[in-house]
């Protein structure tokens, strides 16, 4: 995810619960099937499956409850968690999968905490200056943003997360653009945070007052 608070927060590690998981199930594939051994070994993998689960649905718990909590206006990328979870390779579809589960309970907290939830068109945010709105065309290799039009340059991420906020802005008030952009009003210095902070204090960083967020998942 990142925001327009400049934080960035990293992926949820999860590669030791995958680890263990597949320990199981190679553990299960060499059971006889239907023997007591299987059965028992059985329900250690489902164990394992639940693991993860849950820490990961942890995880996504705090950071939703995070932004609920923390601002007025919470605006994200309307993006096709169904179709991206049925592209090729288990990372998208977790990520997919991931991002939609992350929207649902960003949602109904947000309703719940009298926060504004808006969903918003990511088409072109990576392109677009969030300084003064020249499109640029980009590689998804080429991670930062550098304007040639106004000479603004940030995180290919963060930039589209300033758009993305402005989107929102303009979708929940509908109003045109405005004279003063986001980036004009606050730039702020970005910070990558890890995803176990999260899980220990419930917050990718201290509370403090700002603009509403937007970010991604992935």
């Amino acid at each position: 995810a990142h925001d327009t608070d400049g934080t960035a927060v990293e992926s949820l590690d999860l590669s030791n619960e995958r680890e263990r998981l597949e320990r199981a199930q190679r553990d299960l594939s060499r059971k006889q099937h239907g023997s007591d051994n299987w059965e028992k070994q059985r329900r250690v993998v489902a164990e394992r499956h639940a693991e993860l689960k849950n820490k990961r649905r942890d995880f996504l718990h705090k950071l939703s409850n995070y932004y609920a909590r923390e601002y007025d206006l919470v605006a994200v990328e309307d993006l096709d968690a169904k179709g991206l979870v049925e592209l090729p390779g288990n990372s998208r579809n977790r990520a997919g999968a991931a991002w939609g589960t992350f929207l649902r309970m960003l949602k109904y907290k947000c309703e719940r905490e009298g926060t504004h939830f808006v969903a918003v068109n990511p088409r072109e945010t990576t392109k677009e200056c969030a300084s003064c709105g020249v499109s640029t065309e980009k590689p998804l290799w080429v991670r930062e943003h550098s304007c040639p039009a106004c000479g603004f340059e940030a995180d290919r991420d963060a930039n589209a997360a300033w758009n993305i906020l402005s989107r929102g802005v303009k979708k929940r008030l509908g109003a045109g653009r405005s004279e003063s952009t986001p980036v004009e009003t606050a730039l702020p210095v970005s910070s990558v945070v890890d995803a176990k902070r999260v899980v220990e204090t419930g917050s990718p960083t201290l509370k403090r007052e700002g603009v509403s967020p937007s970010g991604r998942v992935g």
